[in-house]
């Protein structure tokens, strides 16, 4: 079942701009005649989606934690106008109806099966047990053994790829915070499946000491349990991406190697506060998230 939300989100999104601009259209048909109310209520449906992928496209932020329940009132409002528009006799109102289920039910999926991720095997990642043994490429395509780490506390967080933007905005917003870190002698290891040419694109962008490294094939993912595979959108291919990829995961370890903090979101739009993983820096306790 989780390979099949490659097939959604894409197909989904593009659904969702040609509904927009086609009800925009018969709006300015239709506006002033009883056919108009329909697609006014596709319009409550089917919009706020569309301006909601924009916003999570262009934000440029690490996390949408809010629930999307004004979304689905909207949808649901809309599509009840569109029926009831029908009922009322108005010509062309079936298409309008169609067109703000897209919204309702497309709505639905996105926010309660696609942008979850299935429950997570936590043992291997427990914070207070040492982190699992893996190695990863740095950028030069050299092998990196997870023992290298040791010695220092290191933030390491796993991110799916260039193509996500929670993803890129979480790199951002930790290159902005890395003063915060290393003042508290924290190293950051950014590590993607993805190219090596998508991982050097994105290390180009930030001035901050942040190591970005490699995890071809997903080995060091599937060593941790936090492979995804089939989890790339439908399309990426073509921008050289693999089907696999990974489950966004932050951990901390000390010194030793031993876990102090592990978020493994099971959900894409939530991604941790800093302010949550630095208060355990600073109180030294660890802590699941």
């Amino acid at each position: 079942m989780p390979k099949l939300k490659r097939f959604f989100i894409t197909p989904f999104i593009f659904v969702l701009f040609a509904t927009s601009v086609h009800i925009l259209l018969q709006l300015v048909d239709h506006w002033n005649n009883p056919v108009g109310l329909a697609w006014l209520g596709a319009a409550i449906s089917v919009w706020p989606w569309f301006g909601f992928f924009v916003y999570l496209i262009s934000a440029g932020r690490a996390r949408i934690p809010y629930a999307l329940d004004l979304h689905h009132a909207l949808a649901l409002t809309g599509t009840l106008i569109a029926v009831y528009a029908s009922y009322r006799g108005a010509g062309n109102a079936p298409t309008a109806i169609v067109e703000a289920v897209v919204g309702l039910v497309g709505g639905l999926l996105y926010a309660l099966w696609y942008s979850r991720f299935p429950r997570r095997n936590r043992g291997r990642l427990q914070p207070g047990k040492p982190l699992p043994e893996f190695t990863l490429a740095d950028l030069a395509g050299s092998d990196v053994s997870s023992r290298e780490f040791r010695g220092q506390t290191t933030l390491i967080l796993f991110y799916r790829g260039n193509w996500c933007p929670l993803c890129v905005a979480q790199v951002k917003e930790l290159a902005e915070g890395y003063r915060d870190l290393a003042q508290r002698g924290v190293a950051v290891v950014l590590v993607s499946p993805q190219p090596q040419k998508h991982t050097q694109a994105l290390a180009a962008r930030f001035d901050a000491p942040m190591q970005f490294m490699l995890d071809p094939g997903n080995r060091a993912a599937r060593a941790l349990g936090i492979d995804a595979p089939g989890g790339i959108p439908l399309g990426m291919g073509l921008q050289g991406y693999a089907v696999d990829t990974v489950l966004p995961t932050l951990l901390i370890i000390d010194g030793t190697g031993t876990i102090l903090f592990a978020d493994l979101t099971d959900n894409y739009r939530i991604r941790p506060d800093p302010e949550n993983f630095l208060a355990i820096l600073d109180h030294g306790q660890a802590e699941a998230s």
